[in-house]
């Protein structure tokens, strides 16, 4: 089974053709392609290929799905006896993208 190591929004991802992920926002409409070149690790199913830090000719292609945000979060802050309390609520924006193709190059 092929599969890729990416790196997109300050994390990375292993990834496998024809499976769907939740990566933080991109740009782009849904249904429109996007393509990430910083592969750090892949393999075709018997070989792996590690890059130093990137393997050169490498990338991986999807499609975007659709954008949304993500559960709700609550950040509350509190201080004993000053009168402090503080409580907000948080949705991080995510893109659901399906990979096509890995290549290797």
């Amino acid at each position: 089974m092929p599969y890729a190591i990416i790196k997109t929004g300050g994390k990375q991802f292993r990834v496998e053709p024809g499976k769907t992920y939740r990566i933080p926002s991109l740009v782009g409409d849904a249904g429109s392609d996007v393509v990430f070149k910083e592969v750090l690790l892949g393999s075709d199913g018997d070989n792996v290929r590690t890059g130093v830090p990137l393997l050169k000719g490498a990338k991986v292609t999807g499609e975007i799905v659709k954008h949304g945000r993500g559960e709700k979060i609550i950040v509350f802050k509190h201080k004993r006896r000053k009168n402090y309390a503080r409580k907000r609520g948080h949705r991080q924006g995510f893109t659901e993208i399906r990979i096509n193709d890995i290549s290797l190059g």
